[in-house]
């Protein structure tokens, strides 16, 4: 056979055989497992249509929604500045940048019972707890996009007579923006995290409150529909982050 005729089928393709695959797994391993423990994607399907009826879980879904998008806008407001902040000279990038990493580092989960007793079991809680995830992702990307420029391009900027708005606004944020959306992308997800994990351990509403009250019921179907909405969610983020990045980074 000619190895010039054979040709790959488009990516789209591949991708939706990948995902229709998947899919008829998690049917065929429901149906052969105890359902107690894992439900068929038929019956998923089902109960997500009957919690979605539900006005207490739309009601949760909407909760959620609206503390999600103040955090995740906290987080690239103090992410980028945070950044920027480190990446401004060779001092604050040796002195702050280990310990920006160092709390990066620490498990988040076992500070949120200081959130609580701070800012309360309300939302202003939850705001913070996702923010405190977002934030992280956000400033190391917008430091590594920083000090990724080329010495040159500044240099032959301030030749010119270029001002520093203008070397920001012509070198620093075309070069910062894939960085910057790779780290929004990180911090979407990051601060979903927070969120549900504060609604969690701490909420009587929102996502988390319902996720953890069909696990201890034992009621896999409606619990495995929420994930997929929340999975659903967190890839309706990246993708809007995706086509933004794509919209702003064409020079790369």
């Amino acid at each position: 056979m000619n190895a010039k005729a054979f040709k790959l089928p488009p990516v789209w393709v591949s991708r939706a055989a990948v995902v229709l695959l998947l899919l008829v797994l998690w049917e065929i391993l429901g149906r052969s497992g105890s359902q107690l423990f894992f439900s068929p994607l038929s019956k998923v399907a089902t109960s997500g249509l009957q919690i979605f009826a539900d006005p207490e879980v739309i009601e949760a879904l909407k909760t959620t929604a609206w503390i999600l998008g103040v955090g995740f806008a906290l987080s690239v407001a103090i992410g980028v500045a945070l950044g920027l902040a480190v990446a401004m000279s060779r001092f604050t990038y040796q002195t702050f940048l280990p310990v920006l990493l160092l709390l990066y580092a620490i498990p988040q989960i076992t500070i949120l019972p200081i959130f609580v007793l701070y800012f309360g079991s309300g939302p202003a809680s939850k705001i913070a707890f996702g923010v405190s995830h977002g934030v992280f992702p956000i400033a190391v990307s917008v430091i590594a996009g920083v000090q990724g420029i080329k010495p040159l391009l500044v240099t032959s900027a301030i030749s010119m007579g270029a001002s520093r708005w203008q070397i920001f606004r012509r070198i620093t944020l075309p070069y910062l923006a894939p960085s910057l959306f790779t780290g929004m992308r990180l911090a979407s997800t990051a601060t979903l995290l927070g969120v549900l994990l504060a609604e969690l351990y701490v909420s009587s509403g929102g996502v988390g409150h319902f996720t953890r009250r069909f696990g201890e019921n034992f009621q896999p179907d409606k619990l495995y529909a929420l994930i997929a909405t929340l999975s659903l969610m967190a890839i309706l983020i990246n993708e809007t982050m995706r086509m933004l990045e794509r919209r702003f980074s064409k020079w790369s």
